[in-house]
């Protein structure tokens, strides 16, 4: 399966922990901007937000929503997620709340994103699309998780032909 992904999360909440996932090294994702080139980006409008997510994601061969506990509100949450389905990427969501901030503090669990992407026809990506769960009470068994399972978790996501 995919080894190049693109991560799709909700920047401000859960950059720290995201970091987290990608230091694993099981991955090859995009670069994870600093704020202050996030910043950069957001300040050019929403076009060149979504320019920079088209651009990033376009080469990668799969979507990996790192699920946080407002990671499903987020309108580029979803817009990636729209974007995944319609290019036909494999696709997955792995709950990332269990894994200390910069403070050290763990979060509470979010809604899954999925379920806001409809489908026409009815239904909703969440029907499809796998969402993965690390086991563990402390932030170091959440992630001793995600690490021994992130690869067959990726080999799991959802593929449409």
């Amino acid at each position: 399966m995919a080894r190049s992904v693109f991560y799709s999360f909700h920047y401000s909440r859960d950059a720290w922990r995201v970091q987290q996932v990608i230091n694993i090294g099981m991955l090859d994702g995009q670069p994870i901007l600093n704020a202050q080139k996030w910043e950069e980006v957001q300040r050019k409008g929403e076009a060149a937000i979504q320019a920079w997510i088209d651009q990033q994601m376009s080469y990668k061969k799969a979507v990996i929503v790192l699920v946080g506990a407002q990671t499903a509100s987020r309108q580029w949450v979803q817009y990636e997620i729209t974007k995944a389905w319609n290019a036909k990427k494999p696709i997955l969501g792995v709950r990332i709340h269990g894994l200390a901030d910069s403070t050290g503090r763990t979060d509470s669990a979010g809604a899954n994103p999925f379920e806001n992407v409809a489908l026409q026809g009815g239904g909703t990506v969440a029907d499809y699309v796998p969402l993965f769960t690390p086991s563990g009470l402390t932030s170091q068994q959440v992630h001793a998780s995600i690490k021994a399972n992130l690869a067959s978790w990726v080999d799991r996501a959802y593929q449409r032909s």
